[in-house]
C-alpha cells in the first residue's frame, strides 16, 4: 500500500463521542492503509491526492447486526450482492449476530460449533466488495459445555450470536454459556423483544437482567419491541451495549434514543441493520437510523455518527471506526445530497435528508466513488 491525501475536508466527523468533530479546512494522510496525520501538512511524496472541495468525510460505519451466511449471498433473501449494496450505503464493516438463516442448519453442539468456525475462517480470508465481515458467531444450542468455549475462542470465534436464535431458551441457562463465553473473551448478543422467525423465541427484560450480554440487540424490537419501560430498565441496570435497528419499532427506537440522550448516555448505544430479515434487504439502514435518531431525537449529526461507529468499535474492541492517527483508514466522503435544503452533511443529516456518499475507502484503498444508492452529493470530488 502506499499513502493517500484527503485535503480541503470542510469538516471531519471523528467517531469518537469524546471529541466528534474536526473544523476543516483539513486534511488526512494516509499511508499503508492506516491514518498517518491529520492536518494540512501534505508530504512531499504524495501518491494519491483526493480533494473533498470542502465536503464532511466520517468513518466508515460498521453495521453491528447483520446476518451474513457465507459470501455475498443471503438465503434469506435468495439475494446476490447485498454486502456490496451495503458498502454503497457507507458500511465498511459488518458483525454477524448469528448465521441463522443457512438452510438446514445444524443444531447439535458439534454443527453449531462448526458452523461458527467455518464461518469466521472463510469470511476471515473472503472481503465481500471490501467489507470487513466479522463472521462466526455461535449460535447456543443444548449441549454445550465449557470445554467447548474454550476451543472456540482458541480457534478464532469471539462472538456469540444472538441468545433466543437457538435452542437455549431460558436466562438461566443462558447466564451460565455467557460466564463461559466471557471468561474466554468473547462477546455476547442477546435477542430481546418479540419472536423474530420461527424457532426463536421472546426475551423480557427480566431475561437480559439475568443473563447480563455484551450487547442487548435490537432493543427497540426485530421486529417487535418489548414495552419502553422495560427497555429503559435495561438501559438503567445494565451496563449492557444498547442497540437499535432499522428493522425494527421505529417509536421504541426514538424512545430510547432519546432517553439516553436526556441522560447523558449515548456512548453506550449502537445502531444496526438486523438485515437480511424479512423486512428484507436495506443498503443504507445504517444511515436512515443515523438521520432519524438526529432528525427526530435532536442529536447533533456528529453524534449520531458516532453510534453507528466509534461507539461500535469500543463496544466490540476492533481497530477502526473513528479517525484518529494510528487507526484503520475506513472513510466516508460525504455532502448534501442535490436537492436538500440542508447546506452541507451535517445539516442535511440534522433535517433528515441521507447525504450523497461521494466516496468510501476502506484501508486506505477506495472501493467505491459516487453511490449507485444514494443521491448525489452537491460537490464532486476532483
Amino acid at each position: 500500500m502506499g499513502n493517500l491525501v484527503i485535503k480541503n475536508i470542510g469538516t471531519i466527523f471523528t467517531g469518537d463521542i469524546k471529541g466528534p468533530v474536526i473544523e476543516g479546512p483539513v486534511a488526512i494522510t494516509i499511508e499503508d492503509g492506516k491514518i498517518k496525520s491529520i492536518g494540512n501538512d501534505i508530504p512531499q511524496d504524495v501518491e494519491k491526492i483526493i480533494d473533498a472541495k470542502g465536503m464532511t468525510v466520517c468513518p466508515g460505519f460498521i453495521d453491528s447486526h447483520t446476518h451474513p451466511v457465507f459470501g455475498d449471498f443471503t438465503p434469506r433473501q435468495n439475494q446476490l450482492g447485498f454486502i456490496d449494496s451495503s458498502l454503497h450505503g457507507g458500511v465498511t464493516a459488518m458483525i454477524s449476530a448469528g448465521e441463522v438463516h443457512l438452510p438446514g442448519r445444524p443444531t447439535d453442539p458439534k454443527g453449531t460449533k462448526a458452523l461458527a468456525i467455518l464461518a469466521q475462517k472463510s469470511f476471515a480470508r473472503l472481503r465481500p466488495a471490501g467489507v470487513k465481515v466479522y463472521g462466526g458467531a455461535l449460535i447456543l444450542e443444548k449441549g454445550l459445555v465449557e470445554e467447548d468455549f474454550k476451543e472456540l475462542s482458541e480457534d478464532g470465534v469471539w462472538l456469540v450470536g444472538e441468545i433466543g436464535l437457538g435452542s437455549i431458551k431460558s436466562a438461566t441457562e443462558a447466564k451460565v454459556m455467557v460466564d463461559w463465553a466471557k471468561k474466554y473473551g468473547m462477546k455476547v448478543l442477546m435477542h430481546v423483544g418479540g419472536t423474530s422467525v420461527p424457532g426463536s423465541s421472546t426475551v423480557t427484560c427480566n431475561d437480559v437482567l439475568t443473563a447480563r450480554p455484551t450487547v442487548a440487540c435490537h432493543l427497540n424490537g426485530g421486529p417487535t419491541s418489548i414495552p419502553v419501560a422495560e427497555a429503559k430498565r435495561i438501559i438503567d441496570e445494565t451496563d449492557c451495549a444498547i442497540e437499535i435497528v432499522h428493522c425494527g419499532n421505529p417509536l421504541s427506537a426514538f424512545e430510547i434514543a432519546r432517553y439516553m440522550k436526556n441522560r447523558n448516555s449515548l456512548d453506550r448505544l449502537i445502531i444496526g441493520n438486523d438485515a437480511p430479515s424479512g423486512t428484507g434487504v436495506i443498503p443504507l439502514g445504517i444511515w436512515r437510523m443515523v438521520n432519524f435518531i438526529s432528525s427526530l431525537c435532536g442529536i447533533s449529526a456528529e453524534l449520531a455518527v458516532c453510534c453507528a461507529t466509534g461507539n461500535t468499535m469500543n463496544v466490540f474492541g476492533l481497530k477502526h471506526g473513528i479517525i484518529k492517527e494510528g487507526y484503520d483508514a475506513d472513510l466516508q466522503i460525504i455532502d448534501a445530497p442535490m436537492g436538500s435544503d440542508g447546506k452541507d452533511a451535517k445539516s442535511a443529516i440534522e433535517i433528515g435528508d441521507i447525504p450523497g456518499i461521494a466516496m468510501v475507502i476502506i484501508d486506505g484503498t477506495i472501493k467505491t466513488q459516487v453511490s449507485r444508492n444514494t443521491p448525489p452529493p452537491v460537490r464532486k470530488i476532483a
